[in-house]
C-alpha cells in the first residue's frame, strides 16, 4: 500500500475515518500515555466538572486525524510535519467521532501539502479544528521511469 505522492492530490481532496470512542479507548490512552487526569478516568470526579461527566481525551480525537493522514491521505509514507489544533467542544465516551482531512494548499516544489483537518460529533458538531502540513512519499525511480517511458499511462 502506497500513499499518494505531491503529484496525484489535488486541492479540495478529502478523507475521512470514524469510530465510537469507547471506555476501553478512553483507560487505553491514559495508560500508554500514563495521563490519569481524574476527568478523564474518574466517574465520580468529572462528575464534579462543568462538563458532569467523563470526557475522552483530546490526544485521543487528534489521533484520529494522524490516522487519516498517514493511512489515507496523504497516506503511506508520508512524514506528519506540523499539527495546529483548537478543541472546541469535548468529547464524550460513546460520542462516534468522524475525523475529516480536506487539502487546502500543495507545493509541488517543495513537496508540501496543507490540510484543514477537524472532527465532528454524531451530531455533526465541529470537537476540534486546525490544519496539519505534510510532507507527501516520493515517487519511487521505478515509477519515474515508468512516468519518463510511457506518459500518461503510468499508475
Amino acid at each position: 500500500m502506497q500513499g499518494k505522492t505531491v503529484q496525484e492530490i489535488k486541492v479540495g481532496d478529502s478523507a475521512q475515518f470514524s469510530k465510537t470512542i469507547s471506555e476501553s479507548d478512553v483507560y487505553s490512552f491514559a495508560g500508554v500515555t500514563g495521563d490519569m487526569n481524574p476527568v478523564h478516568i474518574n466517574v465520580e470526579y468529572a462528575g464534579e466538572t462543568v462538563f458532569g461527566k467523563r470526557i475522552a481525551h483530546g490526544i485521543l480525537a487528534i489521533g484520529f486525524i494522524s490516522n487519516v493522514l498517514g493511512t489515507q491521505l496523504p497516506g503511506p509514507g508520508a512524514i506528519y510535519l506540523e499539527q495546529t489544533c483548537r478543541f472546541l467542544k469535548p468529547v464524550f465516551i460513546g460520542d462516534t467521532i468522524t475525523a475529516t482531512v480536506e487539502v487546502l494548499e500543495k507545493d509541488d516544489a517543495k513537496n508540501r501539502v496543507r490540510l484543514r483537518t477537524y472532527c465532528t460529533n454524531q451530531r455533526n458538531e465541529i470537537t476540534l479544528e486546525g490544519e496539519a502540513l505534510m510532507m507527501p512519499r516520493k515517487q519511487s525511480k521505478l515509477e519515474t521511469q515508468r512516468e519518463s517511458l510511457s506518459p500518461g499511462l503510468a499508475g
